[in-house]
């Protein structure tokens, strides 16, 4: 392990360079969030930054230390997501050239803000692998110097700012929580925070079905996944990096696991909460407070990016308000005759539940006047009004069954 790498220098070298092109991410208090967990729980808002994600930091810090020559001939990386921004925005200071290679699936609104910001984009393979080989091959033929989205210790060294700027703020920090898909995020707040502070707890949170980093350091080396399958994309990786891996042995505590279903009504909670926008990999650290077994303790999460499209962010939100109850789908039995769905509206309506959506069936059952079937969506408070209101229609003969709810 090249210690020289990861000094407090060039953390101190980076902290200050970087401050060319952040925004001021000054940590949140959550009131919401402390009350939950029993512990005083910041949030490290880098989602607000410029290029909506931390990976500015290190893309512009690499930048900054390329020679004259490497700088005219240009740099290159693959990424389909908040790296392809962060290098293209970071290129964009310096005035050099960006090429970025992003996989033909990239949604158009990523491929358009990363053309924005001065970049040329190459569009190859299905999938971020191809588009890295593609990436690796034009830094060869054309001299270009390739940006690692993670497995790059100086790139590291620059995500490693945030560190220096959560333990400025919050001294008495006790515990860090950090996402991890490649680990260069990880690699740098982690090796950072103990340079500063030796007894801080920093603990990865990495997606349940992305594990990629948990799984290695189990077998002590680097090891890629058979397939991952999470809505975090940003953190969707099969392997880790192999240059940062021995500082994460090294440096972080734990890592916490984190189901889809926790990031899903995570994003709620920071909608409703703080009326911020935060992208699926950037609130794991959300996710996983309910699992540290603390009390009274500093925390801080990182929320490391907060670029998600609209369709994604309308799905998430009717899947957070199905899981935590606040919208439900029930399908009850009706005589075919004048009155009864004003009469079934009155219980729910008595209840204060708000039908939101109803369908009709008038073909459930061969003989119609012995029944028609009522689909009725309804908007509650949570878990304990959707059971009152169930609770009653059962009471006034309805026999509810909750169905799959679809708006």
């Amino acid at each position: 392990m090249s210690e020289e790498m990861l000094t407090l220098e060039k953390f101190e070298e980076a902290s200050e360079i970087v401050k060319e092109v952040t925004l001021e991410t000054k940590l949140i208090y959550s009131e919401y969030l402390s009350t939950l967990t029993g512990n005083k729980v910041y949030l490290k808002p880098e989602n607000m930054q410029f290029t909506g994600a931390y990976k500015v930091r290190g893309a512009y810090y690499k930048s900054s230390t390329l020679t004259d020559e490497e700088k005219a001939k240009g740099v290159i990386t693959a990424s389909a997501g908040n790296h392809a921004q962060g290098v293209a925005y970071a290129a964009k200071c310096k005035n050099m050239k960006a090429t970025i290679v992003m996989p033909t699936t990239t949604p158009l609104i990523k491929v358009n803000r990363t053309k924005n910001f001065g970049a040329d984009v190459v569009l190859y393979g299905d999938v971020y692998d191809e588009a890295c080989e593609k990436a690796y091959e034009l830094a060869e033929k054309e001299g270009y110097t390739f940006i690692h989205p993670f497995d790059d210790l100086t790139v590291a060294t620059g995500q490693g700012t945030i560190a220096m700027e959560i333990i400025k703020e919050l001294p008495l920090v006790d515990v860090i929580l950090v996402p991890i898909g490649g680990g260069g995020l990880a690699c740098g707040v982690s090796t950072l925070a103990k340079l500063l502070k030796p007894n801080i707890k920093v603990i990865g949170v990495e997606p349940a079905n992305a594990a990629c980093m948990k799984a290695s350091l189990a077998e002590g080396h680097v090891v890629t996944l058979d397939r991952v399958d999470t809505i975090a994309d940003g953190t969707a990786v099969k392997t880790p990096g192999s240059k940062i891996f021995p500082y994460i042995q090294q440096n972080l505590d734990d890592i916490i696991t984190v189901e889809d279903e926790d990031l899903i009504v995570s994003f709620l909670d920071m909608v409703e909460n703080h009326k911020m926008v935060v992208e699926n990999s950037g609130l794991l650290t959300v996710a996983a407070l309910k699992q540290l077994n603390v009390a009274g303790k500093k925390i801080v999460s990182i929320l490391s990016g907060g670029n998600m499209d609209v369709i994604t962010m309308s799905s998430v939100v009717q899947q957070g308000l199905i899981f935590r109850n606040r919208i439900f789908t029930v399908s009850v039995l009706l005589p075919d005759k004048p009155g009864e769905l004003q009469r079934v509206a009155g219980v729910i309506a008595d209840e204060n539940g708000n039908v939101i959506k109803l369908e009709h069936n008038q073909f459930v059952t061969t003989n119609r006047k012995s029944a028609v079937e009522l689909r009725i969506t309804i908007e509650a408070f949570g878990t304990e009004h959707k059971a009152q209101i169930l609770s009653m229609l059962e009471k006034n003969g309805y026999r509810p069954k909750v169905t799959r709810t679809l708006i």
